[in-house]
């Protein structure tokens, strides 16, 4: 009897401090959100976090844009830009500008993606030598937009593009 006692208080004590450990760790990583959500505010001269994270995503959309000038060698170069903005309630909605190298023409493409049930993670690759990575659309694995091959770049642009998912999911 006491044994079993025994064996209980132990397994009792192994789950409380498993489950310390797992809140300790969600601590951890909801401070590293919001200091991150308040250094975006701050440096974006904003209140709101939604403003920010698209100011953030914007510019880093602007920056790490795929231009005509660093497809050296391609056959069909041109410059790839996008912006982003909010739409209704839990919809981001992503505007694709492609310019030819030779051409005045602008083709521009809207494209509305509803983000309730979504996984907020935004995966992206970055294929060796190749000159762009790819952002992947978190509902079907398919391209959603391509940037300048860096992977830093990339790796920043997904954690925005991730934050404000979650961001307009909440309403």
């Amino acid at each position: 009897m006491q044994s079993l006692l025994t064996r209980k208080l132990m397994v009792l004590t192994l789950l409380v401090t498993f489950f310390s450990a797992v809140a300790a760790a969600d601590g951890v990583q909801g401070d590293e959100q919001a200091a991150y959500l308040s250094e975006l505010k701050r440096l974006y001269l904003t209140t709101d976090e939604r403003q920010a994270l698209l100011a953030h995503s914007n510019a880093l959309l602007d920056t790490y844009a795929l231009r005509a000038a660093y497809q050296v060698g391609q056959a069909q170069r041109g410059d790839l830009s996008y912006r982003l903005r909010a739409g209704a309630s839990g919809e981001l909605i992503l505007r694709e500008e492609v310019r030819e190298d030779q051409a005045a023409a602008v083709s521009v493409r809207n494209r509305h993606l509803s983000v309730f049930g979504l996984d907020p993670y935004i995966h992206y690759q970055c294929p060796p030598g190749g000159i762009r990575c790819i952002l992947l659309d978190p509902r079907d694995g398919q391209p959603l937009l391509t940037i300048v091959r860096d992977h830093e770049g990339a790796a920043e642009l997904a954690k925005a593009l991730s934050f404000l998912i979650r961001n307009l999911q909440k309403g």
